[in-house]
């Protein structure tokens, strides 16, 4: 099992990583040539001397008397330095000197990965430092962005640097636990990305090779080491000094974010006491954002531009007086503003899940969350979710519960939530509940789903399970119904359920089993 892990790290995982990175330097590469703003290539000393390769660029005339406020951008993992070049440009067209830099362990930068940790947040401040020092940039008004890793650090920074008073923050983590170990199950797809990603374009330090085959381990022993180390790079450990520094911080993420989850950034949003904007869209890890890197007209970057625009040069662009929480469902074209995240699902319906079923494991039943970034991009594009025949799954290894038709179309917003009893025959386990929306014919487009692992359990006796699948917007149309499935095996996640386990789910009368489907008002 561990050497087909390793496979297909270092094979699929890292060709698709190579493809991904190629098309983004050939894509943006041509941008940089025909620049109407000047662009230069420096190298920047970060902490510990490591030397960290960058691009400047400034606004056209920029000749020393006059001082432009300063964004700084971390690449995303494995993204070579010219990633942001096309925003760059146009960040500097309206006004801004633009520094972006490859973070340290990728690409031509020095050192070695170290995944968030404290020099890549000095070397953030030492960037902001020589830009301050090299470039017309404003000591009074300086912000940071980036995409995924590139945000993650940018939020981590704001903790740390009072300087930074704006951030966007896109398609990032604020809790890394909580995003790639969520119902204490290793994502498996998710972190094999990122692995080979670094095995292709950087340098993985000891710490980071050793953190990473402890992931795949299933080592219990080495649990509370991984969740401190992931807890240090999180910044919703922070939040309380990113609050106390005042920073204005905006979010944005897809749905279907299969590295980094939406609940993880609503949660953290929902702590922000600041300035502070939530924006979350159909798609998969920064597939949103993907069109602005390439110079094309993008929501995303058009949103952070304007944030930019208020809380660093004082522009009444009225993005202060909209509503701070922006959702697009996966159904529906238009974007719907809520006053804040408890405000996106008006009630909650519940869906009984009745009876006492008993399910095998080790077998995936054909309900699956899909495959990372291709299935929620098709989602994206063409609003084809993961499918799966609802009647034809095998009961054997699948429990089903189906709620009735709806008169009218359902339009669910939020978080579902599942409540229920469980029973297993071994002392550890892995379900992946799953909610489907079911047609005429009985074809299941998948809405949420979300992993649960359990250890040190009594076999044979019951204890509930409360498990938060992950948010989102989506319509579930007239004569549709509702449908949960519960199965113990997904390509998404590493499982943990002993050969010849059972799971037998009940609905106690003093603690009836729900699942409870969050809706906007009708």
């Amino acid at each position: 099992m561990g050497h087909t892990r390793k496979a297909l790290r270092t094979t699929a995982v890292g060709a698709v990583s190579a493809t991904l990175v190629a098309g983004t330097a050939l894509g943006l590469a041509p941008t940089a040539q025909a620049a109407p703003n000047p662009v230069r290539f420096v190298d920047i000393t970060g902490d510990g001397g490591t030397v960290l390769k960058a691009n400047v660029v400034t606004p056209a005339g920029a000749d020393g008397t006059h001082r432009y406020p300063l964004l700084v951008m971390p690449t995303s993992w494995g993204l070579p330095q010219v990633e942001y070049l096309a925003q760059a440009q146009k960040l500097a067209d309206s006004g801004y000197v633009v520094v972006t830099y490859n973070v340290r362990g990728f690409w031509q930068s020095g050192g070695e990965i170290e995944v968030a940790g404290p020099p890549d947040i000095a070397d953030a401040s030492k960037v902001i430092d020589w830009a301050l020092a090299h470039t017309p940039s404003d000591a009074g008004h300086i912000g940071m962005a980036g995409v995924s890793y590139g945000a993650g650090i940018s939020l981590l920074t704001a903790a740390q640097d009072k300087r930074v008073k704006a951030v966007a923050s896109l398609s990032g983590w604020a809790d890394l636990i909580d995003s790639i170990y969520a119902g204490r199950t290793q994502h498996l797809q998710a972190s094999a990305l990122l692995d080979g990603a670094s095995i292709v374009t950087g340098r993985q330090s000891a710490e980071l090779r050793q953190t990473f085959d402890d992931f795949y381990s299933s080592n219990l022993a080495k649990e509370p080491e991984l969740i401190a180390w992931g807890k240090k790079r999180s910044a919703a450990t922070y939040v309380d000094q990113i609050n106390k520094n005042g920073a204005a911080i905006m979010l944005a993420n897809a749905w279907g974010d299969t590295i980094f989850p939406p609940n993880q950034y609503a949660d953290f949003y929902e702590k922000l006491t600041g300035p502070k904007r939530l924006e979350m869209r159909p798609g998969d890890h920064a597939t949103a954002e993907l069109t602005g890197l390439f110079g094309l007209p993008n929501d995303v970057w058009k949103d952070t531009a304007r944030w930019f625009d208020h809380y660093l040069r004082g522009e009444d662009n009225g993005i202060d007086r909209e509503q701070p929480v922006q959702l697009k469902s996966r159904s529906s074209g238009g974007y719907e503003g809520y006053p804040d995240w408890k405000s996106v699902a008006a009630t909650d319906r519940k869906i009984s899940l009745a009876g006492t079923t008993t399910i095998r494991a080790n077998v995936n039943s054909g309900a699956d969350g899909g495959v990372v970034f291709l299935s929620s991009i098709l989602d994206q594009v063409a609003q084809l979710p993961p499918m799966a025949s609802i009647p034809l799954l095998p009961r054997r290894w699948a429990a089903v519960w189906q709620s009735e038709k709806y008169a009218q179309a359902q339009q669910v917003r939020g978080t579902a939530k599942l409540h229920t009893t469980l029973t297993p025959t071994k002392e550890s386990g892995t379900l992946v509940a799953y909610l489907y929306d079911v047609g005429p014919l009985g074809l299941g487009k998948l809405v949420s789903n979300a992993p649960y692992t359990f250890h040190g359990r009594t076999p044979g006796k019951p204890f509930g399970v409360d498990l938060e699948l992950y948010s989102t917007a989506y319509d579930v149309p007239a004569g549709h119904r509702l449908a949960l499935v519960v199965d113990t095996v997904d390509p998404l996640y590493i499982e943990h359920n002993p050969s010849g386990a059972q799971l037998t789910f009940s609905s106690p009368a003093n603690d009836p089993s729900y699942v409870s489907v969050p809706l906007r008002e009708q």
